[in-house]
Parts: structure tokens; sequence; C-alpha cells
């Protein structure tokens, strides 16, 4: 349930009998891997178990290798083949492409070494460095590689470094350091001092939770009580406001405990975080989003106020509800002072065109005065919205994504439409009079928030009034 082993967990005693069927099970499968996974025992004891009891478990391995050629030879198939001899597919993919792999790395047909350790071939390195490295866009805090070629100029023409600073924008102590650090006798290199400061980057040392016991021993005992590695973070704070020693990231609890989980405590891991994950799931940010549509959004964040109170009538709030399999859906309207309801048929599909034309219908039977906005989600179903906003003068307006607070009324009355239309229903046997009879019955409710009035009265004073 942490990130490092309990220390009072004891070893676990193997008993000879337990080896012995190990052995037994070895001469009869000849797969090592084969033997753990049948037995529950870790694989590396037992490969150590076959070897000090003397069983070639590398020429085992040669000759179901051998038999594997063998079968592919005689027109197996590769997945049968590697079934047949107890190999996974992806170790047989390779030797059918002619790659050959060590513990450590990858030799490619035409002689590349992929280093498992570098994570990149060896043609990619220049000095010892990776390229993607060396072409790394920095912070603007950091020298670039043109400074540097500037200053390799500068100092040969004998200019002063307080002259090198002010032309490159910089302080006077950067220029004069990066010409202590990086240059031999009176010869500033700009490529190899450039290097030089690529291999500086990285900072090894100790991870904190490691070298401090006491934050150690909070958040073990944070991960102990089933707290997120961010309440962890939080309340260190809270209880230790004056000690900064007693101060950790989230970022930094969750790498001490993938670290450890690349390390074999898999089970661990997944006790003390609640996704039970034992890698990193990648994350895209809002600046990683791609657009949503062709034509640009107009998000709900830049709505008018008036909107927003509700102060001002005639403005909307849309949604789908989806039938079974998602092959049938409803269109569902709901105007924000009011609460009324209107639903769209949608014959045959929900795209893109058809949504549009049956939001142009349905919006066109109202008064222009109750044709404000309309709010939606960033469902595909509204990528013609530009050509809606054209045909009834109604801007749209989108929610943020995973946000369907931000159309609380559609919601609520999504759900109660539920009542009349359940989830796994085939929505396209009602037609056009069986929403309007829906619509009629939820649009004559009773409401709280309108003080009991229904919305149906709501919209007839609306329009009474005007």
């Amino acid at each position: 349930m942490s990130f490092t082993p309990p220390p009072t967990r004891s070893r676990r005693r193997y008993t000879a009998a337990e080896k012995l069927a190990a052995v037994e099970a070895f001469t009869r499968l000849g797969n090592c891997r084969a033997v753990a996974r049948e037995l529950g025992f870790p694989y590396l004891t037992v490969y150590q178990w076959l070897v000090a009891a003397g069983v070639d478990v590398g020429g085992a391995r040669a000759l179901r290798k051998e038999e594997y050629f063998r079968l592919r030879a005689a027109g197996v198939h590769r997945a049968e083949a590697a079934r047949l001899t107890g190999f996974h597919i992806r170790n047989v993919r390779d030797w059918d492409r002619g790659i050959h792999r060590t513990s450590y790395s990858r030799t490619l047909p035409d002689g590349r070494v992929i280093h498992y350790n570098k994570n990149v071939d060896v043609e990619s390195l220049v000095a010892g460095v990776r390229v993607s490295a060396l072409e790394q866009v920095l912070d603007p805090r950091f020298l670039s590689l043109l400074e540097r070629e500037k200053i390799r100029a500068f100092h040969a023409q004998g200019v002063s470094i307080r002259s090198m600073a002010k032309a490159l924008g910089r302080a006077p102590s950067s220029v004069s350091r990066e010409l202590r650090r990086n240059s031999v006798g009176d010869v500033y290199e700009p490529y190899a001092a450039h290097r030089v400061s690529v291999t500086r980057r990285p900072r090894p040392k100790t991870r904190k939770l490691l070298t401090q016991p006491k934050l150690k021993a909070f958040v073990q005992e944070g991960l102990d009580n089933q707290w997120s590695p961010e309440q962890i973070s939080h309340k260190l704070v809270e209880e230790f406001p004056g000690s900064q020693e007693m101060r950790v990231s989230p970022e930094t609890i969750y790498q001490t405990l993938y670290l450890q989980a690349r390390g074999g405590l898999k089970k661990e891991i997944q006790a003390a975080l609640r996704t039970g994950r034992t890698r990193r799931k990648p994350h895209n940010t809002g600046l990683e989003r791609q657009p949503r549509f062709v034509d640009p959004m107009v998000m709900i964040s830049e709505r008018p106020a008036e909107i927003e109170d509700r102060a001002v009538p005639g403005h909307w709030e849309g949604d789908l509800i989806v039938g079974t399999q998602n092959r049938s859906a409803i269109a569902t309207l709901v105007e924000r002072s009011t609460r009324f309801v209107m639903l769209a048929h949608l014959p045959g599909d929900h795209t893109a065109e058809t949504v549009r034309d049956a939001l142009i219908k349905t919006m066109r039977t109202l008064p222009e005065h109750l044709r404000g906005s309309l709010t939606w989600d960033q469902g595909v179903e509204m990528a013609r919205h530009k050509e809606f906003s054209i045909a009834t003068d109604m801007p749209v307006y989108f929610c943020d994504p995973a946000s369907p607070w931000q159309r609380g009324s559609n919601e609520n009355t999504n759900g109660l439409l539920r009542q009349y239309f359940p989830k796994g229903t085939d929505l396209s046997v009602f037609g056009p009079e069986d929403l309007e009879r829906v619509a009629l019955q939820l649009n004559g409710r009773p409401r709280k928030t309108l003080g009991w009035k229904n919305p149906a009265e709501c919209l007839r004073d609306l329009l009474v009034s005007n």
C-alpha cells in the first residue's frame, strides 16, 4: 500500500517440494516463464531454482527456437508456431524480421543498434549527446546555440563582455561565466559549449522522500489511509506551515511511486493509488487540444451576463438523448428562464446536417424575440453550428469539455425525459406526434423554481406581454 516494501514483511521460504515441482514442470513444459505462471512463483525465483538444479535452461530455449524455425519453414503461421513453442509473438516477429535482441539493445538487419537504456540509436548521437537534446528549445533564460555563435564572433573581435551582454540582452555575468566555463585557453567553441551545457542539464540527486524520514512517514501514512498525492501535499502545508522540509509536490509522490513500480512493486502501487495503475497515463493539456470544428467556436465564457443570470428570456440550452447503440436520437431544447421544453424529431440519423435542419425548423416556430441564443456541448452533431446561426440569427455558445453542469437546465430535463424514453430504447419508433405529447406533459408540470407555475404558463405570459 506504499511506495516502499513494509519493513516488517518477512521473506517467503520455499520448500524443497515446491522447488522439485518447478523442475518437473520445466521437464514437461520446457519454458521457465510457463512454469512460473503455472505454479504462481516469480520468474526469477524459478529460473534460479532451475540453474541451481543443473537444468540447462538456455539449451531448452535453443531447442524450442530451432523448433520454431522448423515450423515456420514448413509453412506454419507465425502465431501458431509461437504458441506451439511457447514464445511471445513479439519475440518471434523480431526473429522473422532478422532483428537480433539482447537484454539492453536490438540490432537491426542494416546494422543499426538501438539501446533500450538510451532510447536512441547510436547514429543519432553527436559526441555522445542526443541530437534531439541539442535541438531542444529551452526557456529564454538559457543561452541558445545562436547566442553562443554570436559570443564567439564578438570574442574573436575583441568586444568587451559588457558590450556583448548589451548586444545579446543578457547580464554581463552570464556572458563572463559562459566564456570562463567553456573556453580552452583563449579559444571559445560554441558547439562544444552547447554540448557541454546539454550534459549539465540533468540533475541526478536523491529523491526528497528518500532523504527525509519524517516526510516519508507522513506520505506513507496518507497513502495507507487512501489519500491521493494531491491531498497529502496540501495537508503537509496545513500541518507544517513553517517547515520547508515538510513540502512535497503531488508529482514527486507520483514519480517515486512509479519509479518503485518499475522495480517490481506493482501490487503495492495498485493498492496505494485509487486508479490502480502501475504506469503513468499521459494527459493532454488545454494547449494540446485540436479545434473541434472547422468553424471557430464561441465558448460559454464569452456568453453575456444577461444570459447567465436568466434575466432575459429567449436563450436556450440543447443536447441529444440517444437510443440503443447510439443509432437513434432526439434533440432536446430548454428555455433557460421559463424551462419550456421543445423536442426536435431526428428521422433516420443524427448527423450534423440532420441536427442542423431539425433545429432550424424548430426554432423558426418561435417569435423572433424568443430566438436569443443556443448553448450546446461540443458534440459532433453541432459541426454545422455556423449554418444554424446564419439561418436563425442565433449565436451558439459551447460548453467546456466534460462540463455538463454549464447547461444544467437541459441536463435536468434530459433526466426527466428518460421517464418517457428509457435508456436502451430505440428512439426511431417515436414520431413527431409522440414528441409533441411528451413535451406538452413536461410543460404542464408545475415547477418549484417557477413559483409553482408551469413552463407553458410562463411562456404564455411572455408572449402576451410582448
